[in-house]
């Protein structure tokens, strides 16, 4: 018996703002043959001064999706200043856990090794995930110590750290979830990892989740205010699982996000 597959809802359409230029298909990670991809949204604007990079990583129950799932949230994040990079990563059954988080850790690689040519901050980095994403996003920032989990994807001698986190509905302890498997070890649960070198955390669920119980999230901030990590945990009344694919809620999440973002990364 395995984790329950965390079911997505239809991503909204990734609708580009005029203000924003989108680059796609760029190369982040290679594996051999296999090539990953991400499109990069960045603001039109020219500025002298490089600006902050997120890392988009998308739900799916880490067996389904593309990088046009997040597309939308990439955008908004772009419309608001950051330049975010939303990415595709290997899935379930085909891959393991483990290689969904050396692709996460290698497009952070990426962004801070290619930070001169999309003018990029590689000191002011963060992640965003939802669902599975939001398990990655912070796992990206509970193990920047541990070099096991960076993989070979590519630039080596970078950095896989990022220095702020948004993660919304993800799971972060796989004991306190019915149904652990070997594809779900202890190894990879931001909790295990979790140490007072972490970066500031935004946790954003729903008080209604039935796929992910807000529970995960409380005990997050819970460790995290306990090691003196900052946090903050937004919840949203009422709202399903996958809240930031839906209308009534995705600006209102867009706008947390970068709030959070703009204080951390750039103050």
């Amino acid at each position: 018996m395995i984790l329950p597959l965390l079911v997505m809802s239809a991503a909204l359409a990734a609708e580009i703002p005029d203000s924003v230029a989108v680059q796609r298909d760029i190369v982040y990670a290679t594996y051999g043959e296999k090539q990953l991809r991400l499109d990069l949204y960045r603001p039109k604007s020219k500025s002298s001064q490089s600006i902050p990079g997120i890392i988009v990583i998308r739900g799916g129950g880490w067996r389904s999706g593309d990088k046009n799932g997040f597309g939308a949230i990439a955008a908004g994040l772009a419309e608001r200043g950051f330049a975010a990079a939303s990415i595709e990563y290997r899935v379930l059954p085909e891959f393991t856990l483990n290689d969904c988080v050396n692709d996460v850790k290698a497009a952070v690689r990426w962004m801070r090794a290619e930070a001169k040519t999309y003018h990029i901050n590689p000191d002011a980095i963060g992640a965003i995930g939802g669902s599975a994403g939001g398990h990655l996003a912070a796992l990206l920032g509970a193990s920047a110590k541990a070099t096991d989990l960076d993989g070979p994807g590519g630039h080596a001698n970078t950095s896989s750290r990022v220095q702020a986190v948004v993660a919304m509905a993800g799971v972060f302890d796989f004991s306190a979830m019915p149904g652990r498997s070997n594809e779900f070890p202890a190894k990879l649960a931001p909790l295990t990892h979790l140490g007072k070198d972490a970066p500031p955390f935004l946790l954003i669920h729903s008080d209604a989740d039935k796929t992910v119980p807000i529970a995960q999230s409380q005990q997050m901030l819970d460790r995290c205010r306990r090691q003196g990590t900052k946090a903050e945990l937004i919840t949203i009344n009422g709202a399903p699982h996958a809240f930031w694919n839906m209308p009534t809620w995705h600006k209102e999440t867009i706008e947390h996000a970068a709030r959070f973002f703009h204080a951390v990364l750039a103050p």
